[in-house]
């Protein structure tokens, strides 16, 4: 294969992933080598050494639960000790344990794997799949995330990339692609409601549109709210329902489980278009009476009854979005659907209820995230030159001060690139330097958020508390690249810290993962069985730290610096 300049868009999904192309100025999905246009995130390891991933790692999950790895997704960037993660431990079949560092691992057949490198699995199928498919070699993707994705998920993201080969040119929020590939920025102005509802998380994000101009003016989310938490409320109500008739309880039985999640996905996939639907599983346990089967009819009814406060869920960010775009519901002119769990009509009541009027259905909602980023992709290539995208700060930023105060000098859903600074002053007589912490969150309290980098500021001439001047300087760029520096009035010493993200893996890892996954990857690696066949398929058309630490301090002194300031009137 020859080596390629093009850039393939890739939406790394919690339950499924996609890749797109710009093709002679159209989008092509690119089908996997069965022929499917999306894959299933799904990795599994066999007792006989092969690495199964996509629809072969799924079809097999019955049978193999504990070596089946899927939503991996939620635990990227993830410590073990996370409120979310522990839930999780509880509900899927295989076996997540802690690193050294506090990090989630997973640990399957004696082996321990990173979340980046079991997405770069998935990440390195969808690769080999475009290369087949366009005869090329491919090097670079922009990738998607949930906009709600903090700078450790979208950094193990990243590395994600790198094991698997690829240069990750842009990480763009999925809302964001999803409206890029709307097609409406052809129309006078307007604005547009992305809701983002995949297997794993939930995003809502609100764009001004014109002219080729993308603005994001808001945006909001869970990443730990989506289908898999409908499977799960399904998945309870079965259990429950089997152990009022049986007396058997199947929650410890981890094949049962998985059964069970795969009946309980199909149910309520169905019962989007169906009214009721049968479920029936053989042998699903044994008693002292024989084996016993599970069978019971499902409806909409009690399908919509035991996840509607999953569906409302999704409203407390939707009007954090509003509130914080400034508009009511009434001045939104389109609501865009995007995940394939928005097409359970209980989760569009939802929206309509929300944003009173009906969501648009023009987007296949499965596919429009990578058709976004295959066209972020195209316009970083320079082929498409009339869009422009202006994204937003997921977050807020600021500094810990006295007292642990978190003062926010870049508030969350601003506009980036953008550079904002605040004035700060010393809180102890004679102090001669400042430790400046970075947080990131929307908590009062630092150390209720996360804290993003640190680093000191030194050489401030002695004086009486709060009488020098510090001015503390947030820079982000396109691409999300934080830079705070503090610069001391009287002096102008200054000193500059460049935050960069850590999804745990340093590295030295990353470039090991990315030669080991390789070579295991080469040698194990299962698939599909079969090829695509280009001809007809090509007719296809898609529907619808190294921070800048600053002057090292003396060992000595450490004990005395002053981890606190705060914040002077200007």
């Amino acid at each position: 294969m020859s080596k390629s300049s093009r850039i393939i868009g890739i939406d790394l999904g919690t339950t499924n992933s996609c890749v797109g192309i710009i093709e002679d100025g159209r989008l092509l999905i690119i089908p996997n080598d069965e022929g499917f246009r999306t894959t299933p995130s799904v990795v599994a390891f066999t007792r006989e050494g092969t690495i199964l991933v996509g629809n072969a790692a799924k079809r097999q999950q019955i049978m193999n639960p504990e070596n089946t790895v899927f939503s991996i997704k939620r635990f990227m960037g993830r410590k073990y000790t996370d409120r979310e993660v522990a839930n999780d431990i509880k509900l899927i079949p295989y076996a997540l344990q802690p690193a050294d560092n506090g990090d989630v691992r997973v640990g399957v057949l004696g082996k321990v794997y990173s979340p980046p490198e079991i997405s770069a699995m998935t990440l390195m199928k969808l690769k080999k799949d475009a290369e087949v498919y366009l005869n090329e070699t491919i090097e670079k993707a922009v990738i998607t995330v949930p906009a709600y994705f903090n700078d450790s998920q979208r950094q193990a993201t990243k590395d994600a990339g790198k094991i698997a080969g690829l240069e990750v040119v842009r990480i763009i929020n999925e809302p964001t692609a999803a409206a890029l590939a709307s097609g409406f920025d052809s129309k006078n102005k307007m604005r547009v409601v992305i809701y983002d509802l995949g297997g794993g998380t939930f995003d809502v994000s609100i764009l001004k549109l014109g002219q080729g101009i993308f603005e994001v003016m808001s945006t909001s989310g869970d990443t730990h709210l989506g289908g898999d938490d409908f499977d799960q409320a399904v998945i309870d109500y079965l259990i429950e329902d089997f152990y009022t008739k049986e007396g058997i309880d199947l929650r410890n039985d981890r094949v049962a489980l998985q059964r069970l999640k795969d009946a309980a996905e199909k149910a309520k996939i169905n019962l989007s278009t169906l009214d009721s639907v049968e479920i029936t599983l053989q042998f699903i346990a044994v008693s002292k009476d024989g084996p016993k089967h599970l069978q019971t009819i499902l409806t909409r009814e009690q399908l919509e009854q035991i996840t509607s406060d999953i569906a409302e869920r999704t409203a407390g960010p939707c009007e954090k979005a509003l509130v914080s775009a400034g508009l009511k519901p009434s001045e939104i002119d389109e609501v865009v659907l995007v995940g394939g769990q928005t097409k359970m009509p209980l989760v569009r009541n939802v929206v309509r209820r929300i944003f009173k009027k009906e969501p648009y259905t023009g987007l296949n909602p499965d596919e429009a995230v990578a058709a976004g980023a295959a066209h972020q992709a195209s316009v970083l290539k320079g082929d498409i030159r009339d869009i422009l995208l202006l994204d937003v700060t997921a977050f807020s930023l600021g500094l810990k001060t006295e007292g642990g105060i978190f003062s926010k000098i870049i508030e969350k859903n601003s506009s980036i690139p953008t550079r904002r600074s605040e004035p700060y002053t010393t809180t102890k007589d004679d102090q001669s330097f400042v430790r400046i912490e970075v947080y990131q969150g929307e908590k009062p309290m630092a150390a209720d958020n996360k804290m993003i980098g640190t680093f000191d500021l030194v050489g401030i001439p002695p004086a009486k508390k709060g009488m020098a001047k510090i001015e503390v300087m947030f820079d982000i760029d396109a691409n999300g690249i934080i830079k705070v520096s503090a610069k001391d009035e009287a002096t102008g010493k200054k000193q500059t810290i460049k935050i960069t993200p850590d999804s745990g893996l340093s590295g030295m890892e990353v470039d090991r993962m990315k030669k080991d996954i390789g070579e295991e990857f080469s040698r194990k690696i299962k698939s599909g069985d079969k090829a695509p066949s280009s001809p007809e398929y090509k007719e296809e058309k898609s529907k619808g730290d190294e921070g800048l630490p600053g002057e090292a301090s003396d060992p000595k002194k450490k004990a005395s610096i002053f981890d606190i300031f705060k914040k002077k009137e200007r």
